[in-house]
């Protein structure tokens, strides 16, 4: 590991305040780097172009249209032309350059500036092809990792790969060397509800009800994520209610008896959202161990959610934390099981909390980055 700072550049399509995973996760390297010292620099898109310096980071965004997200839930930006000379400039600046996804094109311009300043790069892959409802954006996805995903993978010093599913996928696109390496949480942001409490203001906070057994689902409301299996496995008499953060198609979720929707929030909006329910439950598709499975276990929360093979490499007990297949009938009795028995909930919430506390922490990530960005040397 280099003894000396570094001059890091982080390359995102997406950075707080927009919502979501990958954003987070960014947000939390660029600020564990900036806390030890480095000289750190985010380049990512924004309705407008700006340099602001956030938390000790230097975020640089550039105009970028964002249409395919707001029409068809596709989180695509289509950055202006100033991107190339952006990138350009501050791969030049950094020792070190880090990408995150090979899809957007913010990667592919910092892949070629980094190539055009022999600035040595990495590369975190947090999903692959994501099993879109739509054909034509399938076979866009795999177009595009054929090729542009392809060149930056085998260029990459180290390729950080989450879970099972996606270290394979990076293989067969032609990464060299792969690392396993799981997303950090701030366990102190995400933490179970102090006392019965600090719980029930939290549900007042969110005009949730105080006597129901709470089901949360945080994420974008799409297919791939679950929300209409949830919706589906859910009945009035289920013994339990369903609660959803996170914007999408809001429509699907209006007038249903024991369903509340609280709207895309912020982080510590959401941390709270955790405290105020009783089991998390994301049936989503092909994401592996997402971001906010490892912030409900933090947050002291039983867990349902797809028996994914990206899993394997976190061994976890499959008697305290629910893996399931993506079918109804199986969700459904599963949750109603959970609503039914305050005891299991209990023994798998400190199972959550506890594995969190040991295989998730941020400084252990940033550490591991540090050491795979090889002190900066250019090649």
């Amino acid at each position: 590991m280099s003894t000396r700072p570094l001059r890091v550049l982080l390359v995102s399509h997406y950075y707080p305040p927009h919502v979501g995973g990958i954003e987070n996760v960014v947000r939390r390297e660029a600020e564990g780097l900036a806390a030890q010292g480095n000289d750190v620099t985010v380049v990512t898109s924004a309705g407008r172009s700006s340099v602001t310096v956030e938390h000790g980071v230097r975020v640089v965004r550039v105009a970028a249209w964002n249409g395919t997200e707001r029409k068809a839930g596709v989180p695509f930006p289509v950055f202006s032309p100033a991107l190339a000379a952006v990138a350009l400039r501050w791969a030049r600046h950094a020792d070190a350059v880090h990408i995150h996804d090979c899809l957007y094109l913010s990667s592919w311009a910092a892949g070629l500036a980094a190539k055009l300043t022999r600035t040595p790069y990495v590369l975190t892959q947090h999903v692959a092809v994501v099993d879109h409802p739509s054909g034509l954006v399938r076979a866009v996805q795999r177009v595009v990792y054929g090729v542009a995903g392809r060149a930056l993978l085998r260029g990459a010093r180290a390729v950080f790969t989450l879970n099972s599913s996606v270290a394979g996928f990076v293989e067969t696109y032609g990464a060299r060397r792969r690392h396993h390496l799981a997303n950090g949480v701030d366990t102190d942001r995400f933490r179970p509800a102090a006392s019965a409490a600090e719980r029930a203001r939290a549900r007042e906070r969110f005009a949730l009800p105080a006597d129901r057994v709470l089901v949360l689902f945080v994420g974008r409301l799409v297919p791939k994520k679950g929300y209409d299996l949830l919706l589906a496995a859910h009945t009035p008499d289920a013994g339990y209610d369903l609660v959803f953060s996170g914007g999408g198609d809001t429509e699907a979720l209006a007038g249903r008896a024991g369903v509340h929707h609280l709207g895309a929030l912020d982080p510590e909006a959401v941390a709270e959202a955790y405290r105020a329910c009783d089991v998390f439950a994301l049936p989503s598709t092909a994401e592996g161990f997402p971001l906010t499975v490892q912030e409900a276990m933090a947050s002291g929360l039983p867990v349902v959610t797809t028996d994914d093979p990206g899993y394997s490499p976190y061994a976890l007990d499959r008697d305290q934390v629910s893996l399931l297949p993506r079918e109804v009938p199986v969700l459904a009795a599963e949750l109603r099981a959970l609503a039914a028995d305050p005891e299991r909930r209990s023994r798998m919430g400190t199972y959550s909390r506890t594995y969190a506390e040991k295989a998730f922490a941020w400084d252990d990530h940033v550490r591991t980055l540090l050491e795979h960005y090889g002190g900066g040397d250019r090649r």
